[in-house]
């Protein structure tokens, strides 16, 4: 699906896209859950108030007001879009990608929708790429070669007594795993879609050999009951053509117990997943927003990329853990115990092939 389904041109505004809800009817969450999904995501700012206008654009602002909904307790990940008032009006500022800056502007939107307010005040602004390259830019780490490990459950993956190091809107810290350097990294806020893959571009330019990501998928096949299984794999379908990379993992993850391995689909945005979009998908495995694009930066860049991702919903049949309440206590137990099975996983790949 292109990234600017479902919006047309603002009149007056040739930069301003106008955001349609999607009909909630037709989507592969329950209209209950995905409320839910859309009320742990939308700023506080337009929960509480009205607005005559909402527009969401590309910049990474803390100095704007954060949401009281930003989740709290976790080393990363928690920061979201922040607000900015204009007398009536409200600018939605989201990291720097086109991805998450359309992906957001769809969760306002429908949002409202559901809610029963009005939904045609809300337009986004698509971010120029030079922006989004020189928000990724500010990522600055010395590496040589390294293996860097990026993304979800990082607190459990790196060693207990690591001591992380800040910059601009990401941490990091370093280990050795059977003699290889390894760079675990994380960041405060989201690296949703297209920035992922200019993450592992800039990855590269600072001396990357080798990047695993560790994050979450949805499944498509309806036999696979989330929390319970990985998925890893080297293909992607991006943009409607079929993509591969150098697997950092080979076939050493996928004979491991418990770990699946197809196809994988980037979608730029969960709100777009919807009945449709699942049949067209169907013989497919996973989908996510990140995969791909950090796939074709990794091929283009001429290094090996890996992913392992806990299985966290499924989009063919509704189980009672999905996207919606991800903070339940028995799914944080369930994912714990996966993200110890990563982390045996990867240090098993480096000592089976530690050069």
């Amino acid at each position: 699906m292109s990234l600017l389904a479902n919006t047309i041109p603002t009149a007056g505004a040739s930069s301003a896209l106008q955001t349609s809800p999607i009909p909630v009817d037709g989507h592969t969450m329950a209209p209950d859950r995905l409320l839910r999904y859309l009320q742990i995501k939308v700023h506080h700012l337009i929960q509480d108030h009205d607005w005559d206008t909402i527009h969401v654009v590309g910049g990474y602002d803390r100095g704007a007001v954060i949401s009281t909904h930003e989740k709290t307790g976790k080393l990363f990940n928690f920061e979201r879009p922040t607000a900015e008032v204009h007398g009536r009006d409200l600018i939605v500022k989201a990291f720097p990608g086109a991805d998450y800056v359309h992906h957001y502007a769809l969760i306002i939107a429908t949002y409202l929708s559901m809610t029963g307010k009005p939904a045609d005040t809300v337009t986004y602004e698509l971010p120029d790429p030079t922006l989004s390259r020189e928000a990724v830019a500010k990522l600055d780490l010395e590496l040589d070669g390294d293996l860097v490990i990026v993304g979800w459950g990082l607190a459990h993956l790196a060693p207990p007594d690591g001591v992380w190091t800040y910059g601009h809107g990401y941490a990091w810290q370093r280990a050795r795993i059977h003699g290889r350097r390894v760079v675990y990294l994380g960041f405060l806020h989201s690296i949703w879609g297209d920035v992922a893959g200019r993450v592992v571009t800039r990855l590269a330019e600072l001396g990357a050999r080798e990047v695993v990501y560790v994050g979450k998928v949805g499944a498509l096949n309806p036999d696979i009951e989330p929390n319970t299984r990985l998925a890893t794999g080297n293909t992607s379908l991006v943009g409607g053509s079929l993509v591969e990379w150098p697997d950092f993992f080979g076939d050493f993850a996928t004979a491991q117990p418990g770990v699946h391995t197809g196809i994988h689909v980037t979608s730029p945005s969960i709100l777009l997943e919807n009945k449709d979009w699942l049949t067209e998908h169907a013989e497919h495995a996973f989908v996510d927003p990140e995969i791909g694009p950090m796939g074709v930066a990794a091929r283009d860049a001429g290094i090996a990329f890996g992913y392992l991702h806990v299985i966290s919903n499924n989009l063919a049949r509704h189980y009672p853990a999905d996207l919606s309440n991800e903070r339940h206590s028995d799914v944080v137990r369930r994912r714990t115990v996966l993200i110890r099975q990563i982390q045996d996983i990867v240090a098993n790949r480096l000592a089976a092939r530690p050069i």
